[in-house]
């Protein structure tokens, strides 16, 4: 029912009196106060007022926020203060606070919260904890709302709409006034926002934004999971009728002022499916026995200028998404996939680093122009991998050269320090419907690792000729694509747990000591019992890529110097790059680094979103596949230790569900945080990270993207024993010995299974 404006003025009045005390209480210190002083220092002096003031002082020394000294008198807890921070809801009801001064975490009951929103900005009353209980917030005012979106099925009544949310930061669904749903109708995946979400109402109000399509349908839940992410799913018109008039344009004027390289062999290599083609190869044999090399890259910022209509939505975007059965293009497809498309037979201009190698890969001169190319074929990575597996095929001799040359960059960079992590990825293969029938893997081979060390030396070739300076010559500002250090206590959690294994892993010393433990590591592991366990922790130790102007070299790849270069069709900072280059290249100032560092921030943070979009349409995936496969038994490798359960991933497809902790009815299990498993407490059974299991597929919800699997196998003994020997021992390295009674450290938190 509506509220009256009368009634609305109340409750408004209320909660300012509710405020205003709170804050009065919180600067009290060790002070003594009553309900007159409290209604004198706020200015309330109605007998109304009074009365209100006196009832919250009582709850509140009733709930234990204040001390009642004596009748009617208070004193503030010292304990007690405000703070701003940023909220965190949760649909489970576990909604908190992350306060800005300490990141510390406090709970805020939703009867606590003023309907604040996920990454709302508010101020809170932080109350004393009470003995044996955690201090608890409440939010006093919303500070900065942040502006944010829910994606839902709709259900549509006479009088009203109900928006039923996918979201787990909101607990409640969303009611939608008739004329709010933009034609939207039972069963229609919607975008909607929170309108008025008024204290006493359990439900917020809203409008529909956009009607993505039927629930369920591929493209309507393809669509979802960008906008789940705030990532684009449609193209604004506008940008796409600008690129349209973009014409190719390599005149003769065009071309005399770059190199003319459409006479030297070229060629792409790219997946089977790709049609934006950003980077191709070329090799000639010079006079002197040595190799012209050249890494051609598409010259997208000779059409995209800066600040056009075009420029603003790439920025914007900052990268193209993959999702899994589509891309979604930074660019319009008249430039990505059109003219500035390295296809084959077509004058392309291009941005290139230009190699003179000798057969030992040496590189003894390079330099960075602007060209014109011509690729002479189209390969896919399977074409090429033949040719190097049969020495058969469409320009063989050119192809094993570069392959030649390629493997031996490719044992250099190991030897100086880069990391290998070779993992195969999962792919779908897809009906018309869009729904899953088969599994594979992408793998990468020769042809693949061909191009990638091309890339990577071009890359580096461009940030070094930047970045590396003479004297005391300061360097111009630029965009490199940096990799710290790993974190000094998980790369000693992967040191201990290794060792066990017989394997030695390095946690000091020089990065390229470090690097070269961990490939021996990885190189030994192959095909044994530990492999996942050992190989899953080695990734997790390492830190996450960005883009900055702070030059602090790319710890992975061993390498001082390092920028993304060779990808400008689906990635801006490509593009930055190529704009720095040419301002750079013809004598001009370095430009403002704040802006610069500004956008590099915005690449990485978008970067993240993408790959996270990456990974949901994933899951998505994976779960409709396994919904086809209920009730079947698979093998499986435990993926992830948590309290709530244990994540496995299936060995013939690579999918992930959980092993909720409620399943394990046998025990009661305490998860062990430093050594990835869970411990039955009376049994002393154990549940580690890369444990091999048999998992039966119980549930598939597609709208939480969740499968569930219940464990199959006796576990009277740990995974792996008959084939892996010191299993037992490495287990009781890991944890307490069996029936010796030991206290519970701090990183062991208590799990309960369902049952005794």
């Amino acid at each position: 029912m509506p509220r009256n404006s009368s009634s609305s003025r109340t409750k408004s009045s209320a909660k300012e009196l509710r405020k205003n005390v709170l804050q009065y209480i919180s600067q009290q210190k060790n002070n003594t106060f009553n309900y007159k002083q409290v209604a004198y220092a706020i200015g309330a002096d109605s007998p109304a007022s009074h009365r209100s003031i006196a009832l919250i002082l009582a709850e509140l020394a009733f709930d234990g926020d204040i001390i009642e000294v004596s009748p009617g008198k208070y004193k503030a807890p010292q304990r007690s203060n405000i703070a701003t921070g940023t909220f965190v809801r949760r649909s489970n009801g576990k909604n908190s606070v992350l306060t800005d001064e300490d990141n510390e975490s406090i709970f805020v009951a939703e009867r606590n919260s003023m309907h604040a929103l996920n990454g709302d900005k508010v101020k809170v009353v932080i109350a004393a904890a009470r003995k044996g209980a955690d201090p608890e917030a409440e939010v006093i005012e919303i500070l900065e709302k942040k502006d944010q979106t829910f994606i839902g099925t709709l259900r549509v009544e006479k009088q009203y709409g109900t928006l039923v949310t996918d979201s787990k930061f909101l607990a409640t669904d969303i009611i939608i006034p008739k004329n709010k749903l933009k034609g939207g109708k039972t069963g229609d995946k919607a975008i909607a926002r929170i309108t008025t979400w008024d204290d006493e109402e359990k439900n917020p109000k809203g409008e529909v934004i956009d009607i993505l399509g039927v629930t369920g349908e591929n493209t309507t839940e393809m669509h979802a999971i960008l906008a789940e992410f705030g990532l684009p799913y449609r193209y604004p018109e506008a940008v796409e009728k600008a690129a349209a008039k973009i014409d190719a344009g390599i005149t003769d004027e065009v071309v005399a002022q770059r190199i003319d390289m459409r006479d030297t062999t070229t060629f792409t290599i790219d997946p089977k499916d790709a049609k934006d083609f950003d980077d191709a190869l070329s090799i000639k044999k010079l006079k002197n026995g040595n190799w012209e090399v050249g890494v051609h890259i598409a010259d997208v910022t000779h059409y995209v200028h800066p600040d056009t209509i075009i420029d603003k939505e790439a920025q914007k975007r900052a990268t193209s998404v993959y999702l899994v059965d589509r891309v979604v293009p930074m660019l319009p497809e008249h430039l990505s996939n059109g003219i500035c498309s390295l296809r084959p037979d077509e004058d392309k201009l291009t941005f290139s680093c230009i190699f003179e190698m000798d057969s030992n890969a040496n590189v003894l001169s390079s330099k960075i122009a602007r060209t014109v190319t011509r690729s002479n074929r189209r390969f896919t990575y399977e074409e090429a991998q033949e040719i190097i597996e049969t020495g058969n095929g469409d320009y063989k001799d050119d192809i094993l050269t570069l392959d030649s040359l390629a493997k031996i960059l490719r044992k250099k960079r190991y030897e100086n320090g880069s990391v290998e992590f070779d993992r195969a990825e999962v792919r779908f293969d897809i009906d018309e419907t869009g729904h899953p029938v088969g599994v594979y893997f992408k793998e990468s081979k020769d042809a693949n690792k061909l191009i990638e060390e091309f890339m990577l030396l071009a890359n580096k070739t461009v940030a070094a000729a930047i970045g590396k300076t003479e004297g005391k010559k300061k360097a111009k500002a630029f965009v490199y694509r940096v990799h710290d250090m790993p974190d000094p206590g998980k790369l000693a959690d992967l040191s201990k747990i290794a060792r066990t294994f017989g394997f030695k892993v390095k946690e000091t010393g020089s990065s390229r000591e470090v690097n070269r433990s961990i490939n021996r590591m990885l190189a030994d592991v192959k095909g044994k019992g530990e492999e996942n366990f050992l190989s899953t922790l080695a990734i997790r130790s390492m830190a996450k890529a960005i883009y900055t102007t702070q030059n602090i070299g790319h710890y992975g790849l061993a390498f001082d110097y390092y920028t993304h270069f060779t990808s400008p069709i689906r990635r801006y900072p490509d593009m930055m790059v190529h704009r720095l280059l040419e301002r750079y290249l013809a004598g001009g100032r370095s430009v403002n680094v704040q802006k610069l560092e500004d956008l590099c921030k915005h690449s990485s943070d978008m970067e993240q979103l993408a790959a996270n979009a990456e990974r949901s349409s994933i899951k998505y995936k994976q779960v409709e596949f396994m919904g086809d496969h209920m009730g079947q038994v698979f093998d499986g490798v435990i993926s992830g230790v948590t309290e709530w359960g244990l994540y496995v991933e299936i060995n013939e497809n690579m999918c992930e569900g959980l092993v909720p902790v409620r399943e394990l009815a046998d025990d009661y299990y305490d998860f062990d945080e430093k050594n990835y498993c869970l411990v039955g407490r009376r049994k002393n059974v154990r549940y580690r990270l890369g444990d091999n299991v048999k998992v039966k597929v119980v549930r598939a919800n597609l709208e939480r993207k969740q499968l569930d699997f219940v464990l199959v196998d006796d576990r009277t003994m740990r995974p792996g024993e008959d084939d892996m020997g010191k299993t037992a021992t490495v287990a009781q390295a890991l944890t307490s010995k069996p029936g010796k009674k030991k206290k519970r450290p701090d990183n062991k938190r208590k799990t309960r299974s369902r049952h005794k």
